[in-house]
This record gives C-alpha cells, structure tokens and sequence, in this order.
C-alpha cells in the first residue's frame, strides 16, 4: 500500500506491507492436516468452508497489520532477540476445536499439545518486545491453533466431531519467522521477510 501524510510530507511516499509473525510448519505435519481437513469436508454443507491450502497453514503468534516497511529492521532485531534466548521445543497435534463456539463455529482448527508451556514464554517474550515498537500486548488470552479452515457467513450451522483427537504429529519448534501476506483473488501470497533460529536450533 502506498499513502501520503498531507502536505508536511510532500514527496515522501511509505509504503507498508501486511505482517504477521508465526512458526512454519514441516511438510509432514501439513500433509496430516490435509488428511483431516479432506475427512471433515464431506461432511459440511458444499462450499460452505473455505479451506485453508496446507503449505499456507502457520502458527500465528502476532499479527501486525499494516507494517511501514522501515519498521521491518527493528521488528527483525526484536525478534532476534527473543529467538536468541528460547530453546527449540516440541510441539503435537491435539483435537478439533472451533471459534467462537460449537453451536455457530466460524473458524475451524485443529489444537496443540506438548510443551506448550514453552510455547506460552515465547510468545509473552515477543509481546514484549514489541511493545516499545508500538505493538502492545493483545490482551485476548493466547489460545495456540492452527486453522483448517473459516465458515462462510450465510452458513450458520456446522456439525462437526469437535474435542475428537486428530493424529498426533508431532514436531520441533527451531525459529521464529516475519512474514508478509499479500491478498490476492486465489488466496494469500505468504513470504518470509526475516527469520531467526532459536537457541541451539539446527537445520
């Protein structure tokens, strides 16, 4: 997006992008969503869910929104930062859950397990270290998922197995990633503009 700030700014153009941070998936654990998202899509009313691709599917940890594209350094430092001072952990797939509720879900997902207590610390230390870049923390409680898939609006009863245990991959978590979404007609265009490994990571 490109804008102008009035008169005082005169030939200065900023340009944003929009941002988010999250984990990235191996192909093993998007290959097992797939598997769930193909087994759950009988059994909606047709066209109802817009399905999310496996290779676009991601751990959310913050999302930014429209980001100056000169803020882009100091977001990477803070998150630098942050990676530097967290240990890889493990994460597992869990059960199929819904937001905001069973009787009217509008967003399906699919929840985690495994040391997710270590997961909780990393993302309380990256809120914090964007607060002073203007990010303050989100003061909705962080519930971590990953969605399979989002309910479209005119369709207002989903039945489906929700608190059911999907496969329980399983996977380690070795970095943290800034990543740009661009909208487009046949979905978003994901590309990593700054990643960090954390302590000890490899690979």
């Amino acid at each position: 997006m490109t804008r102008t700030n009035g008169p005082s700014t005169i030939g200065v153009i900023m340009k944003s992008i929009r941002a988010f941070i999250a984990l990235t998936l191996p192909s093993q654990v998007a290959e097992t969503l797939a598997a769930v998202s193909q087994e759950l899509a009988p059994r909606v009313p047709d066209r109802a869910v817009k399905w999310v691709e496996p290779e676009r599917i991601h751990l959310t940890l913050r999302f930014l929104g429209n980001t100056p594209v000169d803020r882009l350094d100091a977001i990477g430092s803070a998150i630098e930062a942050v990676a530097g001072v967290h240990n890889p952990f493990s994460l597992s797939l869990d059960r199929l859950g819904c937001f905001p509720n069973e009787r009217r879900p509008r967003v399906i997902w699919v929840g985690l397990d495994g040391e997710v207590e270590a997961l909780r610390r990393l993302k309380k230390d990256l809120d914090e270290a964007l607060s002073p870049l203007g990010w303050e923390p989100e003061e909705k409680r962080f519930r971590a998922h990953l969605t399979l898939g989002r309910v479209k609006r005119h369709h207002r009863e989903i039945e489906l197995p929700w608190g059911t245990p999907v496969v329980p991959e399983s996977w380690q978590v070795g970095g943290l990633h800034l990543i740009e979404s661009q909208l487009r007609p046949a979905g978003p265009l994901y590309t990593i503009r700054h990643s960090d490994r954390l302590a000890g990571a490899t690979g």
